[in-house]
């Protein structure tokens, strides 16, 4: 990927109010407001399904309201945190979740029997049983799953969307096999099946009209007639995980035993994954490689970053993949770093080269390979689900509880800019950050995610979509 700075430009943030999710308490039972009229139970119980055991719900539809219970108090605090982060919709209508005054939900099971049917499905299906009640609920909304093939329709389809990606998502909830993505009336749609019928029905259940990032790429899901797909080539556009051997097809060569070894280890085929950093007032005393893999990490796991030698106004950042390249060049072209914006596009590089033994870059050359600062590393990360454009208002993770607003205040003032705006969330350890600009924002983040802060605590810095 290459980035390349010019003289000018201008900053832009998306600006979204946050609703303070944290004024009651922390309970395992939420309070869910401003539902769409006629959602279903199944909807609303979707929201918590991926936090853990959802063990009650209220629906109050004349107020548009639901009370939803988790089976503890950490998977609604889970819950909530992560929601706070990224604005939770349902039918494609932003939802308002906090914790209730209520330390428990008590329901009265004669006027709740639908609910509680559709609960005892849910539960069924989580604990990869199967559901055992004859109501008409169970029947309708979450009978046995008919096909382990799922039909996958992505709307509003602004940042690409690839095979890995969906790969990536769908694992949470079982084994994928086999993928076959097409174009069908001007839509991409991807037909995806799991090793088991109820796999694809608790990944339905959950991730049905969510975005995959952040305000586009919307799910549509819904169960195919087939219930068992035939893959003939790997490649971008179709995969049997099963079947590493098969041929690339349209001309290419089938897969060496390496790449087949490595598809066998890891789902992830590799496309461009080399970025190149361009501008002839760059100077390395402010950009190094440790501060671009930082920045870069915010959209992938930079493995290597190298500021060239011979031309030490360029450098190279290899990602670990080729969706997370698409990415960073998604979302970095077009801002600003030293008053200057970056271009950025892929480079003809495949790899970064380390240096040869023995010789002495000045340091200009680094692998991150093994790096623990990684934020993608660990399958299911939520890190997946928290990506969103550079902003002038930062997350802060990972606050110790004797840092006060004003030092992180004076901190973040020191990188270089204005902080406008504060707030504490999360009790004390998570906080929300203005800067000025998104310039300001991205230097900070540049210089203090990771930043020691005492007591066995390393801040963690990232953008967010919310503003104070």
């Amino acid at each position: 990927m290459m980035l390349d700075f010019t003289a000018n430009g201008n900053d832009s943030s998306k600006k979204l109010r946050v609703e303070d999710r944290m004024e009651s308490p922390p309970s395992r039972v939420l309070h869910i407001r401003k539902l769409p009229s006629e959602v279903s139970e199944t909807e609303v119980i979707a929201l918590g399904l991926p936090f853990g055991k959802v063990t009650n719900i209220l629906m109050l539809k004349g107020k548009n309201q639901a009370f939803l219970e988790l089976g503890t108090e950490e998977a609604a605090v889970t819950m909530v945190n992560y929601y706070t982060a990224v604005t939770p919709q349902v039918r494609n209508v932003p939802v308002f979740i906090q914790f209730s005054n209520h330390k428990e939900l008590k329901t009265d099971s004669a006027l709740n029997q639908r609910a509680q049917a559709v609960l005892q499905a849910v539960s069924a299906v989580q604990e990869g049983g199967s559901p055992n009640s004859d109501t008409s609920a169970l029947d309708s909304v979450l009978a046995q799953a008919p096909s382990p093939v799922l039909r996958i329709i992505i709307d509003n389809m602004f940042y690409p969307v690839t095979l890995d990606v969906l790969q990536q998502i769908f694992s949470k909830f079982g084994t994928v096999m086999k993928i076959i993505t097409f174009t069908k009336n001007n839509q991409f749609q991807a037909l995806l099946q799991f090793s088991e019928p109820v796999n694809a029905q608790q990944a339905r259940l959950s991730l049905d009209g969510q975005n995959i990032y952040n305000s586009c790429c919307t799910l549509r899901i819904d169960f195919s007639k087939l219930v068992n797909l035939n893959v003939k080539y790997n490649n971008d556009k179709s995969r049997d995980y099963t079947r590493p051997e098969l041929p690339a097809g349209d001309g290419q060569p089938s897969l060496d035993p390496a790449m087949a070894a490595a598809l066998n280890k890891d789902s992830s085929l590799l496309g461009k994954t080399c970025l190149h950093l361009s501008n002839h007032l760059l100077s390395p005393s402010m950009v190094t490689p440790q501060s671009l893999f930082t920045l870069f990490g915010v959209y992938g796991d930079a493995q290597r970053v190298k500021i060239l030698y011979n031309k030490k106004d360029s450098a190279l950042i290899q990602m670990s993949d080729g969706n997370q390249a698409q990415l960073a060049m998604s979302h970095l072209n077009g801002q600003k770093m030293y008053g200057k914006i970056i271009r950025v596009t892929l480079s003809k590089h495949q790899t970064v080269q380390l240096p040869r033994e023995g010789l002495d870059d000045q340091g200009l050359t680094k692998d991150f390979t093994n790096s623990p600062l990684h934020r993608f590393k660990k399958p299911g990360s939520k890190n997946f689900q928290n990506i969103f454009p550079p902003s002038a208002t930062l997350h802060l993770s990972n606050v110790p509880e004797d840092v006060t607003e004003e030092d992180l205040r004076q901190l973040f003032s020191n990188a270089g800019g204005t902080v406008k705006a504060f707030k504490f969330f999360q009790g004390h350890k998570m906080a929300l950050l203005q800067m000025s600009t998104v310039e300001e924002a991205i230097q900070a983040l540049m210089d203090l995610h990771n930043y020691d802060m005492g007591s066995n605590h390393h801040l963690k810095v990232s953008f967010s979509k919310s503003t104070i």
